[in-house]
């Protein structure tokens, strides 16, 4: 339908108390919606009866990125407060030394202050992490020449955590900063590869408890890794929404992960995504028979509605934002018509909406 690829036709109304600011008292104990595209109706339930859904021999795709504290709030030179969001990982290997342990690496950032400063500016965060402004971009963006002093056993992941805060989005409102509680929720339980700048949401639903209760069912659990850049977020500004040009992430899914994933598929096994970013990692790594290939590399694969699914049978996501690649990502698996009377559903009844919101599962295989 033409409609399909309109801008406008993914908007809906979402009033700001259904907007999640903090997440469930429990992991698992958030609400949870379920969509069977094989029938009418909807399920409502909580998140622990996922497992309902499930047989022995599934295959659980979970991507298995880690948050760091990309924030930093510093301070100008001059004295004037300054923050970043530093937009990727840096690639320390790529640093070079200098003197007394310090070393530099460069950096894209979005920044934020009441003057923008001037390339060659010094920005300073701790007594062990600074910047210099390199090049100030139209869009907010800036190039740093990040300074991290790494002798006595530091390495970077200790000075963000030190001096960094979690990069929860901008409709989650922290006046003050983020809390210890962000640090520890804004994380999926299983995360052990640093390189998001943004959590992969739908994988905070699940605690150490369900994980080992899907394996013993027969569920077998496997990685993939897609660290989730600033771009993911980026709002379409086309009307006609296959003009959007996604952003590149890097993906790795590993030869054993992969052979496993396409035994499981030969035998019949169906292939459950937990989240967008892994659908999306998973269908980019396919060939045209739905085979998965290893691989290690930039992802900017864009979904939506007219897209055929060649590996992912049924996802777990949460809600997504109105006019979001993500929403037509959703809208291509469910169809959008159902996905919007889905989510009017949903806020008709208080279900808490992204981040730290709610999930659903939308079922195309039974």
């Amino acid at each position: 339908m033409e409609n399909d690829f309109l801008l406008s036709s993914y908007d809906y109304y979402l009033p700001e108390e259904n907007i999640a600011q903090t997440p469930a008292a429990d992991r698992d104990q958030s609400r949870l919606l379920v969509m069977d595209c094989n029938k009418e109706g909807l399920g409502h339930r909580h998140f622990t009866d996922i497992i309902e859904y499930f047989r022995p021999g599934d295959v659980l795709v979970i991507n298995n990125t880690k948050v760091f504290p990309a924030r930093l709030l510093g301070h100008k030179e001059t004295g004037g407060k300054v923050e970043i969001l530093l937009l990727h990982y840096p690639e320390i290997l790529l640093a070079h030394e200098t003197a007394g342990g310090w070393y530099n690496v460069e950096a894209l950032a979005l920044l934020k202050s009441s003057k923008r400063p001037k390339p060659g500016s010094r920005l300073i965060f701790g007594e062990y992490l600074e910047a210099t402004v390199h090049e100030l971009f139209d869009n907010g963006q800036v190039r740093l020449e990040l300074s991290c002093n790494l002798t006595d056993d530091r390495n970077l992941d200790d000075l963000f955590t030190r001096y960094g805060q979690m990069p929860l989005p901008p409709y989650i409102k922290r006046p003050q900063g983020t809390t210890e509680e962000d640090m520890e929720r804004y994380q999926t339980r299983y995360a052990d590869q640093t390189g998001s700048v943004a959590a992969p949401t739908a994988g905070l639903h699940f605690s150490d408890t369900l994980l080992k209760e899907l394996r013993g069912k027969g569920v077998e659990i496997a990685n993939v890794t897609l660290h989730v850049g600033y771009g993911t977020f980026a709002p379409v500004r086309t009307e006609d929404i296959r003009s959007h040009r996604i952003h590149a992430e890097y993906i790795q899914i590993a030869p054993e992960t992969a052979i496993s994933i396409n035994e499981y598929k030969k035998y019949g096994s169906r292939i459950w995504a937990v989240g967008t970013t892994t659908a999306r990692t998973l269908e980019f790594a396919a060939d045209e028979h739905g085979a998965i290939r290893p691989y290690q590399g930039l992802c900017d694969l864009y979904i939506y509605p007219g897209y055929q699914f060649k590996v992912v049978d049924n996802l777990i996501t949460n809600f997504h934002l109105p006019r979001s690649s993500l929403l037509f990502l959703v809208a291509a698996l469910s169809g959008r018509k159902k996905i919007l009377d889905c989510y009017r559903e949903a806020v008709g009844r208080g279900y808490r909406f992204y981040s730290y919101g709610d999930a659903m599962a939308i079922i195309t295989r039974k």
